[in-house]
């Protein structure tokens, strides 16, 4: 198998599984992204992470994927991902469309439904459609970064 075709392994865990090295490579990666490649100055450790499920993609023995699970009726009515995050060095491999479907799948197994809200940031609208999302409402800033919300029943 060459080098470009091999994917993560995704694995869902909660926060009190998590090992110090997967935490501390997960947080690091949402700094990596969030705050500093994204220039956005913001409490990235929001107290959410002890509720949510933590969906994590391994490739190489690292982190390079990252999303967020949220049981229904705790973010939003419907079940929610955030925090969707690729290493970026990995990102022409658009493993960004397996995390997405091992996300959707990880909602429907552990809470048991399909209806999922997210808040996207808006230059991903495309990609979050290609996956079954849809638009509600006008946009908004999050952390001055434009945002729409999309859902997916």
């Amino acid at each position: 198998m060459s080098e470009i075709t091999k994917q993560p392994i995704f694995k869902i865990k909660q926060f009190n599984e998590f090992s110090l090295d997967e935490l501390y490579s997960v947080l690091q990666l949402r700094s990596e992204v969030f705050v500093v490649e994204q220039n956005c100055v913001y409490q990235d450790i929001d107290g959410k992470d002890e509720k949510a499920l933590h969906l994590l993609g391994i490739y190489e023995g690292n982190v390079v994927a990252y999303a967020r699970l949220f049981e229904p009726g705790y973010y939003f009515e419907e079940a929610a991902i955030g925090r969707v995050v690729i290493n970026e060095k990995y990102r022409d491999r658009k493993w960004g469309h397996n995390l997405m479907e091992a996300a959707i799948a990880g909602i429907s197994k552990h809470y048991t439904t399909t209806a999922i809200t997210i808040s996207a940031q808006l230059y991903l609208k495309k990609f979050y459609e290609s996956h079954g999302f849809v638009q509600v409402g006008e946009g908004y800033l999050e952390d001055d970064i434009p945002h729409i919300r999309m859902k997916r029943q």
